[in-house]
């Protein structure tokens, strides 16, 4: 028996009727692109999440950049401005600042949690420093209140970037509501999945979200009236039907998860592996990944393949060491690098 890393196809079986029905009645309306199932799934997602807004986008980059263009709108941000990303994150962090005309400012994280550190913060930010980009790593929630007191000293905004903490939890408000915006990504593989690419953003601004909404939509608000140079970055009328049912079972899906990585913490031991700490609170965590530290990696995957356990490195080359980051490489962070 195999066990693959992602069962995609397994997750989407758990719920087929339910999701081939939604999906029938997408192509039986006519009506593909900003329609009544988008509408139902942002005032859905808004109310789980426990925020007043919820746009859908296309995809989870779309979802970070657009929250950095409207702040630049907004006159919130500027051409230049950096913003804080952690190093050991997937490349579509710091993509988001890049493509918004910012200048990424790469943070170690902790060694325990692999979640932003604060004091790394500290130590790197400049006077160029805007906002801060907390990556909810493997589903594991950052100390929020901590970064929302920081963020407030220093007059930072502080963008979530819950793309892999669908329904985890700070001190029992969801990701999602825990700072100034937050984007997600539905990517397939993600705990709340769709079947191709898509994204959201959440907020309790208002003017952010109506500004988010005209840049999605080419700049428009009304047809043929174009406020803003914008884009086309939209959840279509099949993905939002598919999650609006994804939605439903997400917090019994995350249980699972949890139940699955509290017999992986009672059955793995060995010197050579470092599982992955709980937090205070263990119903915080959706368990994304089970992600642990080996000193004898590879031969530890290798193990693993012989016995059917697909494993993954995440991530195998930090953003500094990328080629499209390579201004960057001379920089040392030692956790992100170990």
């Amino acid at each position: 028996m195999k066990i693959p890393l992602m069962d995609i196809k397994g997750s989407n079986e758990a719920h087929r009727h339910e999701i081939d029905t939604a999906i029938r009645e997408v192509v039986d309306s006519g009506w593909y692109i900003l329609g009544e199932q988008l509408t139902n799934f942002e005032a859905e997602f808004a109310k789980y999440c426990g925020v007043n807004h919820a746009i859908g986008v296309g995809n989870g980059l779309d979802a970070l950049v657009l929250i950095l263009e409207a702040y630049k709108i907004m006159g919130r941000l500027e051409v230049g401005d950096e913003v804080i990303v952690p190093v050991n994150s997937f490349v579509a962090s710091a993509l988001a600042v890049s493509s918004a005309g910012l200048r990424p400012c790469f943070v170690d994280p902790y060694p325990e949690t692999f979640l932003l550190s604060l004091e790394d913060i500290e130590q790197r930010m400049t006077t160029r420093t805007k906002a801060i980009m907390p990556v909810h790593l493997y589903g594991r929630v950052c100390d929020m209140d901590k970064l929302n007191a920081f963020a407030r000293q220093h007059g930072l905004l502080l963008i979530e970037d819950a793309a892999q903490a669908h329904g985890a939890k700070w001190q029992g408000k969801r990701t999602g509501s825990l700072g100034d915006a937050a984007g997600f990504s539905f990517y397939p593989a993600k705990n709340l999945g769709a079947l191709g690419d898509g994204g959201a953003v959440t907020t309790n601004d208002g003017e952010l979200a109506e500004t988010i909404k005209k840049l999605r939509n080419y700049g428009s608000e009304t047809k043929y009236v174009h406020e803003l140079k914008g884009v086309n970055s939209r959840l279509d009328e099949i993905q939002a039907a598919v999650l609006r049912v994804k939605l439903r079972y997400l917090d019994t899906d995350t249980e699972d998860r949890r139940v699955l990585a509290e017999r992986l913490h009672d059955k793995l031991s060995s010197e050579d592996l470092i599982l992955p700490t709980h937090p205070a609170d263990r119903a915080a965590h959706a368990w994304h990944l089970y992600v642990v530290r080996s000193s004898r990696r590879d031969s530890f995957m290798k193990e693993m393949a012989d016995k059917g356990v697909e494993c993954g490195i995440h991530y195998p080359i930090p953003i500094h060491h990328q080629g499209a980051y390579s201004e960057y490489r001379d920089m040392k962070y030692n956790i992100a690098e170990s």
